[in-house]
């Protein structure tokens, strides 16, 4: 319990200090924001400054705050100090940092944002790579909670002969398409405060109920410092892609964005964006100690569970009963819901920005939406009628998202430099990541399959390549614009 403890003060106490270092070196002032200069109505829509932050904090913690602790506290409890350094240095100041560059450049999305600083080029690598993403971030968001509608609420079977599980399927997406399609204050802005509400009451009461239930959480020692995987799996770089959305997440980006364009005051940026991914990585803490409460206790979870979404219904039966594990449920089956529904809306802003089509008409937005759903519906296909489909999906969505998160570390660097900036703050983490995602992918049965001595060489090299990159393309340019 003590790392656990440890580990909160670190996330809650370097939060508050390290988010006003990074508002101080961005310099937020009085300005109008896109949300007033840019208003539409229909993206471009003022909102108060809790709505706004409830909405990027639903927005970003989708499942992976909770399934990717579950995995990774099987590392040990070395989890509750990497969450919390991870989520301060370089998740938060990566998703505050990515939100008001984006209120600086009239409420631009990341692929307009990245083509700025890091050039054509870049660009159009970036925004094939973004959209595919983000296509899979729908499907899986679909797949997920509704997998978990079926198995914990209704006590169901789900396989791919079940009706009710394409029916649950059907009415997320139906949700999703709707989100998609009409304004963000009309569908969004209303349903996300009640959405809010569950996710609260979920968090709150499990992290209640390890300190109520006396869950007996593994010390912190010399022999485990360093991770120990039953499987025997390497801390570097396998935790850090397991981890992803309560550490680092390249999503959260193109999040933070979206919701640029209903800020008005800059101000409100460091509540909105970097306290709301602090507040994502208490969530992950959480769920890691629940994880690891209920498979330190004996005959709780079954092997073949461990790591699961089971696990998510087996700590909150046993921690908050029948009633209160129905609403802790409820609230994990929210958070990827409101990260699919504003994935997908991104998408349709991203294409529509690209190819210069007016959205204010609901003709427009309709047929980019419908053309942005076929290809999340055959995903979705495959995931359930291939019984390894959704697993390998998950592999590619943990390293691309991860993937990323590297170009809006770049992003942010050249920013910061041709600003005159501290840019170590962002190149750092960026360099890390970099390390991170070629290691994995160089190991990797999804990848290269290479010895992991050679994946680290690889990592290395290719993560010195990246700052060498970074650094002459942000001395070479001034806000964006490059030198002669």
């Amino acid at each position: 319990m003590t790392a656990f403890i440890i580990g909160l003060v670190m996330l809650l106490v370097g939060g508050m200090v390290y988010g006003k270092y990074c508002e101080k070196v961005f310099g937020p002032d009085d300005r109008p924001t896109p949300a007033i200069t840019l208003e539409d109505g229909v993206d471009f829509v003022p909102m108060k400054k809790m709505k706004n932050a409830l909405i990027e904090l639903l927005n970003i913690a989708g499942t992976g705050p909770i399934l990717g602790p579950i995995q990774g506290i099987l590392f040990g409890p070395i989890a509750f100090i990497l969450i919390p350094i991870g989520c301060v240095l370089g998740g938060a100041m990566h998703d505050y940092m990515s939100g008001m560059i984006s209120l600086r450049n009239n409420g631009e999305q990341m692929p307009g944002i990245i083509r700025k600083y890091l050039g054509k080029g870049v660009y159009n690598v970036y925004n094939v790579f973004l959209c595919f993403l983000m296509i899979l971030v729908g499907a899986v968001f679909i797949y997920t909670p509704g997998d978990l509608v079926v198995t914990q609420i209704l006590h169901q079977q789900s396989v791919i002969s079940n009706p009710v599980v394409w029916i649950v399927y059907g009415a997320i997406f139906a949700y999703y398409l709707a989100a998609t399609l009409f304004p963000i204050d009309k569908i969004i802005g209303r349903v996300y405060p009640i959405f809010g509400i569950i996710l609260l009451l979920s968090a709150i009461g499990v992290g209640i109920g390890i300190f109520v239930k006396g869950y007996d959480l593994t010390p912190l020692t010399a022999e485990n410092w360093m991770g120990v995987h039953p499987q025997g799996l390497p801390i570097l770089p396998i935790f850090f892609v397991t981890v992803a959305c309560g550490i680092v997440s390249g999503f959260h980006s193109t999040q933070a964005t979206l919701i640029a364009r209903s800020v008005t005051n800059e101000r409100e940026g460091k509540f909105t964006f970097y306290d709301m991914m602090i507040l994502e990585g208490l969530i992950a803490m959480i769920w890691s100690a629940a994880a690891m409460g209920v498979y330190n206790a004996p005959g709780l979870v079954a092997p073949e569970q461990i790591g699961s979404p089971d696990v998510i219904g087996i700590v909150a039966n046993d921690l908050l009963g029948k009633v209160g594990g129905l609403i802790a449920i409820l609230g994990v089956i929210v958070l990827p819901i409101t990260s699919g529904d504003t994935a997908l809306r991104s998408v349709r802003l991203m294409i529509g920005d690209a190819l210069h089509i007016d959205q204010t008409k609901k003709k427009n937005r309709f047929t980019l939406s419908a053309c942005i759903f076929v290809p999340v519906a055959a995903i979705l296909v495959f995931a359930k009628s291939n019984a390894e489909g959704f697993n390998v999906l998950w592999r590619y969505f943990a390293w691309a998202n991860q993937t990323i998160a590297c170009f809006a570390f770049a992003m942010i660097t050249v920013y910061l430099l041709s600003n005159k900036k501290n840019y170590i703050m962002s190149l750092i983490p960026g360099m890390f990541y970099v390390f991170i995602i070629s290691a994995y992918i160089l190991n990797a049965q999804i990848g290269f399959r290479l010895p992991m001595n050679i994946a680290y060489i690889g990592g290395v090299v290719l993560a010195i390549v990246y700052a060498a990159l970074v650094i002459k393309k942000g001395k070479n340019t001034v806000d964006g614009e490059r030198l002669a």
